[in-house]
């Protein structure tokens, strides 16, 4: 009797442990695959580059340069090391968008000194399979262009590019109103103020937009007062950012901008307006030849800034405040792998003197050589 009731116990030990061990191999099985998911949904991309500019006709000591971001100094350069961390879960995640060097740090102009190195930072919510909240600080809706050169086709920059908004910081909401049909609205700081607000005045954004096999169309939209010292008024501005595949080896993209500032006193509204074509033909699988063609102009003043005796603008005005350029800029990307080669021949002509040639006289055009390179991983 005795060794009947050791066996039935024993019989039920082994039973608990064997389903013990059952329960904890299923147990760690499902921890290392939640660990493993986790991990698969975490990523890390970025790029380097630099560049080399030479001006033709003009002085080579960073005196003289185009009048927009980034590729402007003169010989060998830096552009920038961007890291970009994200996790993409099935309802949540985030973009941390981390930048380095001359290029990053034009980029976020406003920041503070201990934090330009950040370019994005936020986190977003997929509340539906339509609906989609996005918070932090995320790079502009608005333009063709964007600050990373791993995301243009020209490796200098256009004007509208370059005098539009650049970052935001706020909440914005994206919908998606059919398979083709787009929407996004938002709340943001005034533009490019991204670490905080120190105006408390807002501005909204809005876009719509159609996505189809051959390209897509965004109609962009800004408004509010961007809080700047001194008397001024609401800032409006429209953008039409749009780019189709004609054929197969050519694609052509458009950008259309106008912006427009209202005096808080009597006065005209400043601003400014262009549009820029960008054709665009694949010669080999590895090479391709495009063209950035850019009229942009200002009326009233509305890119002239006055900061006690010095007078800045990105090209000359008339009595009146108004003048305008126009600017050709022929670009090949050669790919090599993950790197991208792009020698480019730029000119810029404006309607008044804006630059200064090797005799030191003032004239209405340069041209500029950049050769452009660019790693991405």
């Amino acid at each position: 009797m005795k060794t009947k009731t050791v066996t039935n116990f024993l019989k039920k030990a082994c039973l608990f442990a064997l389903a013990f061990a059952s329960f904890s191999i299923v147990a760690q099985e499902e921890e290392e695959e939640k660990e493993k998911n986790w991990f698969d949904n975490f990523s890390v991309s970025g790029s380097v580059d630099g560049y080399y500019r030479y001006n033709i006709g003009a002085p080579n000591d960073n005196s003289v340069a185009p009048g927009t971001s980034f590729a402007n100094e003169s010989g060998f350069a830096l552009g920038m090391a961007n890291v970009i961390l994200g996790y993409e879960g099935d309802k949540v995640g985030f973009v941390a968008d981390l930048v380095f060097g001359q290029r990053g740090e034009d980029a976020v102009f406003n920041s503070d000194d201990s934090a330009q190195i950040v370019n994005q930072l936020y986190a977003y919510w997929n509340v539906s399979e339509k609906v989609t909240l996005t918070f932090g600080n995320f790079n502009t809706f608005l333009g063709y262009e964007v600050i990373s050169p791993t995301g243009n086709f020209n490796y200098s920059t256009s004007y509208m590019f370059s005098y539009g908004p650049f970052s935001h910081t706020g909440l914005k909401a994206d919908f998606v109103l059919s398979e083709k049909w787009s929407a996004m609205l938002a709340v943001m700081n005034p533009t490019d103020y991204t670490e905080n607000n120190p105006f408390d005045t807002y501005i909204v954004g809005a876009q719509l937009g159609y996505s189809a096999d051959k390209g897509s169309a965004y109609l962009n939209f800004r408004y509010g007062n961007e809080g700047e010292p001194g008397e001024v008024g609401p800032t409006f501005q429209a953008d039409l950012t749009t780019g189709w595949d004609v054929a197969e080896d050519f694609y052509l993209g458009i950008n259309a901008t106008y912006l427009s500032t209202e005096p808080q006193e009597d006065g005209d509204a400043a601003g400014f307006y262009g549009v820029a074509l960008y054709p665009q033909y694949k010669t080999s699988e590895k090479f391709t030849l495009g063209l950035r063609g850019e009229y942009f102009a200002q009326y009233n003043g509305g890119l002239v800034v006055i900061d006690g005796t010095d007078i800045s603008t990105p090209f000359g005005v008339d009595t009146e405040g108004d003048g305008s350029v126009f600017a050709a800029t022929l670009t090949g990307s050669y790919d090599i792998g993950d790197l991208t080669l792009k020698p480019e021949l730029r000119v810029d002509s404006a309607s008044e003197d804006s630059f200064t040639d090797n005799d030191g006289e003032l004239t209405k055009s340069l041209s500029s050589f950049v050769l452009g390179a660019v790693y991405k991983f």
